[in-house]
């Protein structure tokens, strides 16, 4: 009887410690084929684990806090030449599931560090990715420029709240648009109310703040906001996941430029 007692517990410890194993491996499974989000298991702290060929886990990866004064301060006239005309036309606008985004037709461009880049997008996160001092705005807007050759540069401007934007009422004015659809827009837009040539900022070498989290992206984040309304901010976090933002990622041994 004491033997039959004995097998028994020993089974009983098999069968349990089967069981768990078999969730471990369900749980890793499930992560290996999962896709990213911004919650819960597939949140930015998971990227690495279920990208396998992202490079989420790089040492030059954004978003960065940047502390002012442990910039190194730069007087780089002409390293950034903004490009925005009225002319340029919005092709469409998507809710990808992670933000909403502006797609453009050919049209504005930058000029950085003497290669030219092309607006290709903006997208919106919020509250930012971006700090400054450790400051969080309640939205960041990031506007991704492609060259030919396949290199990126992204302007990043953080928004306050405030008075009423012209640019964000018409930008809105497209919304809501459900998760996964897209409204086609063809029509002008004109970037230069942003007033981007009036402001200071600050330059790194980072990588998108999304997968696969490419490095080798030249970042513009601008010093002084734009600003929106409370309901402009509201109306974009309606249309987009909660908290849409990656966490802060170590600078490492990488230096930040403020140009003034």
């Amino acid at each position: 009887m004491q033997s039959l007692k004995i097998l028994l517990y020993i089974s009983i410890g098999i069968f349990i410690t089967s069981c768990v194993q078999y969730d471990k491996n369900k749980h890793k499974s499930h992560l290996k084929h999962a896709h990213w989000s911004y919650a819960g298991e597939t949140s930015p702290e998971h990227w690495k684990e279920i990208e396998k060929n992202s490079y989420c886990d790089g040492n030059h990866q954004s978003p960065i806090n940047i502390i002012h004064r442990r910039t190194d301060s730069v007087n780089t006239y002409g390293e950034l030449e903004i490009k925005y005309t009225p002319k340029t036309f919005i092709k469409k606008v998507e809710n990808n599931g992670h933000s909403i985004q502006f797609d453009f037709e050919p049209g504005d461009s930058i000029i950085y560090q003497s290669e030219t880049y092309y607006l290709k997008q903006i997208h919106f996160h919020e509250p930012s990715e971006h700090k400054i001092n450790g400051l969080i705005y309640p939205i960041e807007m990031h506007l991704v420029h492609v060259s030919k050759s396949g290199k990126i540069t992204v302007l990043g401007l953080l928004g306050e709240e405030g008075e009423e934007s012209q640019l964000f009422e018409f930008l809105e004015s497209f919304l809501p648009l459900a998760n996964g659809t897209e409204k086609e827009i063809h029509q002008n837009i004109d970037l230069s109310d942003l007033l981007l040539q009036d402001k200071h900022y600050y330059t790194y070498g980072g990588s998108l703040t999304t997968p696969p989290c490419t490095e080798g992206v030249n970042w513009v984040v601008f010093k002084e906001p734009f600003v929106l309304s409370v309901e402009e901010v509201i109306k974009l976090r309606n249309n987009m996941p909660l908290n849409n933002y990656r966490n802060e990622q170590p600078i490492n041994n990488r230096k930040v430029n403020f140009n003034y």
